[in-house]
């Protein structure tokens, strides 16, 4: 497998990715003639950068606050002079320049952000709502443009698109295509924006002119966020920063990118030199999420099909091939809460969404007691620490829980001593029930060779243990009037690594079924590090933490090795990765790939969840990725449904999803995986 960065898998744009940035230009109040030049300035550095798209703040070549000066006839044909200027330097420049400009049209002034490209002015857009209240003033000065559409202005002897109804598209990039508001518009009740998205704009941009006051970067942060959220799109947000007149006020130059409600990037506030904020932004997963929600097209409906009425501004785009790199925040673990100022909060929770879940369960089928099975692994500790709170928060004794360690012929004396450490340390009624004799009968019952003394440790063997604990389980559950907790996660359900029917994938209450392998390793380290349980008990759990993930149900070779599940199916880090990208986004094979080598490819690059081992930051290269997503793809699409078809109720936990198909998952149980499989392979170097 080649690394050629020329090959066009390592190019960003091949994967729907679009670099934008905010520019905070050092302008000087009322020197236009510098402001252009700053601007254009701003312009080279972001086509050094390869930047698709730049957002200047509103009325950067004039700047902000000159007050009447807007009016006055010099600085009104200085600017459009400057417009000129500008239009013919960014021939030859990759961004598309957002300019916030005031342009007169038939005896009215407009505060306008300007689409400049390729030596063209592509169209103007106005300013809606404009503020009058407080210290705006703006209709001193502007003629609102609310209700301005299919109209031309006339720029430098040129007539071009004017209006808010007009969408920006890429001649190249299918998912390119951008829409225009200015400061205030977004602060409206209905900002222009949300018609812009529903018209088909993936990327919202504000050019803003927004003054700086105590608490006012949060509520840019909320507002910006929550439009992104709520119109299933890019908001990309550029202030006016330093240079602005202080008259009487004070400017930070705050740049925000966000998407889908996530943070990209932010820009350094109250920077005394110019500064690019810049990120990647996937409009590929926001047309994907697009269409995975009605509520978006119902919308696009009741608001008469904007996409209908809205003029689209084809724009002549070349943008940068071959790897140029990625810049944006790809979690390894997107699963894992990675909010540092909420992880707490976060963690709680997750962790309470099961519990709860659990409890209404125990409520509802008025049991006696509950049956877990306890292997001493991540799962069922996992299962039976979530049980352990049920009873706290519902004021039950715990010896409402029946565990048991049930060893087998793979069960190694770590695993069973840790079992029932936790289950002493925790104080539920336990017990243990060895099922090698009942295994070995039931394999002489069915002729298994290994009942003749030979070493042969296949699916049946695995079965044959697995589907016994499970029949114990629900007959202990029956003569104790209780159910049975399942302990299997979220990562084994998409891989299919349970024993289907009378086996780990059948349960009464299915506890762990909505969160993975990676969430489940965090969530008890959480545990231990916030008094959730007692001392003795946190010893207990990082010892299980510290224990190679393993069914055992094959005995250890002659060299003490045990059967590794990671080695067989993959590291559960990256098949997280993976069911994440397909699952909630669905994502293309190569572009996951693409995406876990940004993320996986070098450990020291990156953020990693607060409190991670510093021993367990791996790196996989391409061919390791590419080796296990194709075994990802096989088992996802083509193998493990029908498991997934008949699993038990649980707790849905994380807006990544969950595999019940009576949720966020439904799929036919004998399809094939050639699509993805044939997807991966042709696009890979």
């Amino acid at each position: 497998m080649s690394d050629n960065p020329a090959h066009p898998f390592h190019a960003m744009h091949g994967h729907g990715f679009v670099r934008v940035a905010t520019s905070t230009p050092k302008v000087r109040t009322a020197d236009v003639a510098f402001n252009r030049d700053a601007v254009l300035e701003e312009a080279r550095r972001a086509h050094e950068r390869h930047v698709d798209l730049l957002v200047y703040p509103e009325l950067c070549l004039s700047s902000y606050a000159i007050d009447d000066l807007h009016l006055q006839g010099a600085m009104i044909a200085a600017v459009e002079a400057a417009v000129a200027d500008i239009v013919t330097a960014s021939a030859g420049l990759s961004p598309v320049l957002l300019v916030g400009a005031a342009l007169r049209r038939k005896g009215r002034l407009y505060n306008c952000a300007l689409a400049i490209a390729g030596g063209k002015l592509l169209g103007v857009v106005p300013k809606s709502y404009l503020p009058n209240y407080r210290e705006f003033y703006e209709k001193r000065w502007f003629a609102p443009g609310k209700n301005l559409r299919g109209l031309t202005i006339r720029v430098n002897g040129q007539d071009v698109p004017f209006g808010t109804d007009l969408v920006f598209a890429s001649d190249r990039l299918e998912h390119f295509r951008f829409f225009v508001e200015l400061c205030e518009d977004f602060w409206a009740a209905t900002p222009p924006s949300s018609l812009g998205a529903l018209a088909g704009a993936t990327i919202l941009c504000n050019l803003s002119a927004s003054n700086i006051v105590i608490g006012k970067s949060d509520e840019r942060h909320m507002l910006c966020r929550a439009q992104s959220a709520r119109a299933a799109a890019a908001y990309v947000y550029s202030a006016a920063g330093h240079g602005e007149s202080t008259t009487d006020l004070a400017w930070d130059g705050q740049g925000v990118i966000y998407e889908l409600g996530d943070l990209l990037a932010e820009s350094e506030r109250f920077s005394l030199h110019p500064e690019l904020c810049i990120a990647d932004i996937d409009c590929e997963r926001i047309v994907a999420e697009r269409m995975r929600l009605p509520t978006f097209a119902d919308a696009a409906e009741a608001a008469d099909r904007p996409e209908d009425s809205f003029r689209t501004i084809a724009f002549v785009h070349d943008p940068a091939p071959g790897d140029i790199g990625l810049i944006r925040p790809v979690g390894r673990f997107p699963f894992v809460p990675d909010r540092a100022w909420k992880l707490d909060a976060d963690c709680y929770e997750a962790f309470n969404i099961q519990v709860d879940g659990l409890m209404r369960r125990l409520e509802s089928t008025g049991a006696r007691c509950m049956v877990i099975g306890v292997s001493g692994g991540l799962d069922s500790t996992h299962a039976l620490i979530v049980a352990a709170k049920c009873c706290d928060r519902l004021g039950l004794p715990r010896s409402t829980i029946r565990g048991y360690t049930m060893p087998g012929f793979g069960t190694s004396e770590g695993t069973r001593s840790n079992a029932w450490k936790l289950m002493r340390a925790l104080g539920i009624t336990a017990g243990e029930i060895d099922i090698r004799p009942a295994s070995t009968r039931m394999l002489e019952d069915i002729g298994h060779p290994f009942a003749g003394g030979e070493p042969v440790y296949d699916t049946t063997f695995e079965n044959v243990q697995a589907g016994l604990r499970t029949d114990y389980l629900f007959r202990l559950a029956s003569q104790h009037g209780g159910f049975v907790i399942g302990t299997g996660d979220l990562s084994e359900l998409a891989l299919g690594w349970c024993t289907y029917g009378v086996g780990d994938q059948m349960s009464h209450y299915a506890v762990n079924s909505g969160v993975p392998k990676t969430l489940i390793q965090y969530l008890i380290r959480w545990c231990t590090t916030t008094d959730q349980f007692d001392a003795h008990t946190d010893d207990v759990l990082l010892a299980i933490l510290d224990t190679e993930i393993s069914p055992e149900l094959v005995p250890a070779g002659a060299d003490g090795e045990i059967q590794s599940t990671e080695s067989k199916i993959g590291p559960y880090e990256l098949n997280d990765f993976f069911l994440h990208h397909v699952m909630r986004f669905g994502q293309k094979p190569s572009k996951v790939a693409f995406l876990a080598l940004h993320a996986w490819g070098d450990a020291a690059r990156g953020a990693w969840p607060a409190g991670f081992p510093e021993a367990r930051k791996n790196a996989y290269d391409l061919p390791v990725i590419a080796s296990w997503l194709e075994k990802f793809l096989q088992r996802f699409f083509a193998f493990s449904q029908f498991k997934r078809s008949a699993i038990p109720n649980g707790p849905k936990v994380s807006t990544g999803g969950a595999l019940s198909p009576r949720g966020d998952w439904r799929a036919p149980s004998d399809a094939s995986a050639a699509v993805w499989l044939d997807e991966l392979r042709s696009r890979l170097p």
